[in-house]
């Protein structure tokens, strides 16, 4: 629980003493510290107002809280996520697999003997009976359906980019999506004149290559004899965060090259003059930094960069540290600009729209990209390639026997105009 101690005179400093164990215990910790920070960062602007400069220890406390928030939020985020897991496949509980239909306990049957011995007759009669021959045994095996949704659904979890994108599942290796650029043209006539031809919608094909992303956990065969092991699960939780961290980097940096292109990746212009192919900024007119007074209207003016029909579905994305800046704006009012989770599971907000934090997101520097402002689920799209594939290799590096997991995963900006940018830079 979190307790606190004074320094001089004013609001309680906050220290975090014990990881809460509840979610609800955690989010207490967190509106706790948000009010204190509140306090603290009014008599930062008072002092300000009065003095033209806050005094260093109020200065000193108010990044000590935050940085006690950001740590408290981190602790939520962990809680919550740990609560959001369900059990895997579906199952109500351990070792249980009556939900399953009779192929799919083969399967499971099947590829259990795998991991465990490298048995794979079981596997191999089972593509017998499905006339499949696009798996074999030097190429791995695919994971049963209950492991690939769970690899799948926790990566959704830890990465804001994917839950914020759109997903589609493909088949090939490259998936191609026409985009219309431009619509019709239409025009008013008299009731006699004579009608032209009006211009035909512009088309663009975009290509969202899938590329291949792998893990390559160990055990010992001593591990996989222990029958009290569900292989399943250690195999999802071995590789689901290792997915995520590459998947997210991937879809905010990435350059293209082996991996997803990240959106940041995209050439990048001044909003006044975008085109179709790049991302619209707004810059701050401060290298590496906010305005000196009224810093919250390039916030609005990027808000207002979209357009109304993406604006509604808009999110805010940039890491902790941007967002420790923006947790000391306020509006002519007087109101905190920050809004805090309104319940455990919900995001943060910031002028009414969620905030989602993207760890990869660059600190603010001069002439940096680090904060995005769009439609996510319209302008991104991570492309899947269907099955999460093992290989099983006990030769490797014995006595460790290897299980080199693979899925393949592409992704791209499909909609230029959903997503903008704010830029630290003059112009």
């Amino acid at each position: 629980m979190m307790t606190g101690h004074v320094q001089g005179s004013g609001a309680v400093a906050p220290e975090v003493k014990a990881v809460p164990e509840t979610v609800t215990a955690a989010l207490d910790e967190f509106m706790e510290a948000f009010e204190a920070f509140k306090d603290v960062n009014d008599r930062r602007l008072g002092e300000i107002e009065q003095k033209l400069t806050a005094d260093v220890v109020t200065r000193d406390k108010v990044d000590r809280i935050n940085r006690a928030m950001d740590d408290q939020k981190r602790v939520l985020d962990q809680l919550a996520l740990k609560k959001a897991r369900p059990p895997l496949g579906g199952r109500s509980g351990y070792g249980q697999s009556a939900e399953l239909s009779p192929e799919a306990l083969e399967h499971k049957a099947g590829f259990d003997a795998y991991i465990r011995r490298g048995e794979d007759s079981g596997l191999r009669e089972l593509e017998a009976k499905a006339f499949s021959v696009g798996v074999g045994a030097d190429g791995g095996y695919l994971v049963p359906p209950e492991t690939d949704t769970e690899i799948g659904r926790r990566v959704s979890v830890v990465s804001p980019m994917r839950a914020l994108s759109t997903v589609r599942t493909v088949s090939t290796s490259v998936l191609k999506k026409p985009f219309s650029t431009t619509g019709l043209t239409t025009g008013w006539v008299a009731e006699t004149a004579a009608r032209p031809q009006t211009n035909t919608p512009l088309l663009a094909e975009l290509a969202f290559p899938t590329m291949e992303l792998y893990a390559m956990p160990a055990a010992t065969q001593a591990l996989l004899d222990d029958a009290a092991v569900d292989m399943e699960a250690w195999i999802a939780g071995e590789v689901d965060i290792v997915f995520a961290e590459q998947e997210g980097d991937a879809f905010v940096r990435g350059d293209g090259v082996n991996k997803p292109k990240g959106f940041l990746a995209y050439t990048a212009v001044a909003d006044a003059s975008w085109a179709w192919g790049s991302l619209g900024y707004i810059a701050t007119g401060v290298a590496g930094g906010w305005k000196a007074t009224n810093p919250s209207d390039t916030l609005v003016e990027v808000i207002y960069a979209l357009k109304a029909g993406h604006r509604q579905n808009g999110t805010f994305m940039m890491n902790r540290k941007v967002q420790a800046d923006i947790r000391k704006f306020k509006d002519v009012d007087g109101n905190y600009l920050w809004r805090p989770p309104a319940s455990a599971g919900q995001a943060a907000s910031l002028m009414g729209f969620p905030i989602a934090e993207a760890e990869e997101m660059p600190d603010i520097a001069a002439s940096s990209t680090s904060l995005a402002f769009g439609d996510f689920r319209s302008g991104y799209l991570v492309v899947d390639r269907a099955g999460v594939r093992i290989l099983r290799d006990p030769y490797s590096a014995k006595p460790y026997v290897l299980f080199y997991t693979t899925k393949r995963v592409g992704g791209g900006v499909q909609n230029f105009e959903a997503i903008k940018l704010v830029r630290f830079a003059v112009s």
